[in-house]
């Protein structure tokens, strides 16, 4: 399977000048957040695939236009082709205006989420806006990662974490990093696109919710 995964900026050639070359091949999309909805809803009209997402800090639009054509896995579990997917999304809570939480609220809905894997079978891979304390993030608060995160990763190792929030230009950003539990986390500011191999997917086929708690 090719995941093309994107967050917190628009990319040209998704957009303006639409290359359906670099999309093909693509079978399924997940947006990490911070994307107008009208921009997910022109890329998922012209790749006619699924996308999925989460929102961002900056998403609170989405209360009143959610992206049409597309799948929110906030909260959820959504079986994509085989491919099981949670989602997360928002920032820790520096403001009001933002849609985030803070630790403490986080660490129930991550809890919650673990059960739900445990229960349903597990997760392969985790979609969130933030990131994962200690891996990606920043010191200043806006930018700080989720400590509730961690933990959701050891107790349900899914094979990814795909998040966005901590742009490329912040400074040496790594993409890539590895957990200590074998979970590959990858920063999908912009755009990044990961092969999955067709024999480490379950192949129930289709897209449909697995269940929602949160």
């Amino acid at each position: 399977m090719r995941i093309l995964a994107i967050a917190d900026v628009e990319e040209g050639w998704l957009y303006d000048h639409w290359d359906a070359e670099r999309v093909a091949g693509v079978d399924l999309i997940v947006s990490c957040g911070d994307l107008p909805a009208t921009y997910l809803e022109h890329i998922v009209t012209l790749a006619n695939v699924p996308l999925l997402y989460v929102q961002g800090n900056h998403d609170a639009a989405y209360d009143r236009h959610a992206p049409e054509g597309c799948v929110s896995v906030d909260g959820r579990v959504v079986d994509a082709g085989g491919l099981r997917v949670m989602g997360l999304g928002g920032s820790i809570r520096y403001n009001p205006e933002v849609h985030g939480f803070t630790e403490a609220e986080m660490g129930r809905r991550a809890a919650r989420m673990a059960l739900l894997a445990s229960a349903t079978g597990g997760v392969d891979l985790l979609v969130t806006h933030a990131p994962a304390r200690g891996y990606g993030d920043l010191d200043d608060l806006p930018h700080r990662g989720f400590e509730a995160f961690g933990t959701l990763l050891e107790r349900t190792r899914p094979r990814y974490l795909l998040h966005g929030h901590v742009h490329m230009e912040y400074g040496r950003i790594e993409r890539v990093r590895e957990h200590p539990c074998g979970t590959t986390i990858v920063n999908c500011c912009g755009s990044y696109v990961l092969d999955i191999p067709d024999d480490a997917i379950g192949g129930h086929g289709g897209l449909f919710p697995v269940e929602s708690v949160c």
